[in-house]
């Protein structure tokens, strides 16, 4: 029986779900106009507000509030260093509450893991704080395929309030390549292609049979 990737055995098309789009956001990044950008069907962004136990983001404020009155999903995202675990996520917590990056219909705090020795336990440590100081459940993980794949056991740590977020710019969005049953991120290009947005942006997609409403707060 011939059978077509959009149809089904029985002969009925299959719909595939809207990919829900969203942006990765740091201070590099000059966002001209968020209306604009919301035209382009993104819905989410997460900013870099910290890192470390004593670096914030003077502009973070500013691209936070953007985002919000714009109507994105936005939310807070922490730069992991080895060490001080709890410093850091302390840092983080008092940093993005004064942003108003814990409110309902956020997207969720999320750890990015790029830099090397921050392991297993940092993760797991990092999120049990985050959750008590802020009062908070859903939490995100973002690092690298070579993280994911030779780093991190996300089997240790991810219960069903934590979500992964995976890099990897293959250009198929969604599709990374790459399976867990908490991934729900893919972050699929970094191009200068985003209405509204100067120069190169990362990208992300929602990934099935993940939800937009899955990674928010």
């Amino acid at each position: 029986m011939f059978f077509h990737p959009t149809w089904g055995w029985w002969g009925r098309r299959v719909t595939e779900p809207e990919i829900e789009r969203g942006l990765t956001l740091s201070h590099r990044e000059q966002v001209l106009d968020w209306a604009v950008v919301r035209d382009a069907e993104i819905r989410f962004a997460s900013v870099t507000v910290s890192e470390n136990v004593n670096w914030s983001d003077a502009g973070a404020e500013r691209t936070l509030a953007g985002a919000q009155r714009a109507g994105l999903h936005t939310g807070a995202r922490h730069y992991a260093r080895p060490g001080a675990v709890h410093d850091q996520a302390e840092h983080f917590v008092r940093t993005a509450s004064k942003l108003g990056a814990f409110a309902p219909g956020s997207l969720a705090p999320a750890l990015e893991v790029d830099a090397q020795s921050v392991d297993d336990r940092f993760v797991k440590a990092w999120i049990k704080h985050v959750r008590h100081a802020a009062r908070i459940e859903r939490v995100l993980v973002y690092a690298g395929h070579d993280c994911w794949a030779h780093r991190l056991n996300p089997d240790r740590w991810a219960d069903p309030e934590v979500v992964l977020w995976l890099v990897r710019h293959n250009g198929i969005a969604g599709r990374a390549g790459w399976f867990h049953s908490r991934l729900g991120l893919h972050q699929y290009a970094c191009e200068d292609d985003v209405p509204g947005i100067s120069g190169p942006v990362a990208q992300d997609a929602v990934v099935y049979p993940f939800k937009l409403s899955d990674v928010l707060l």
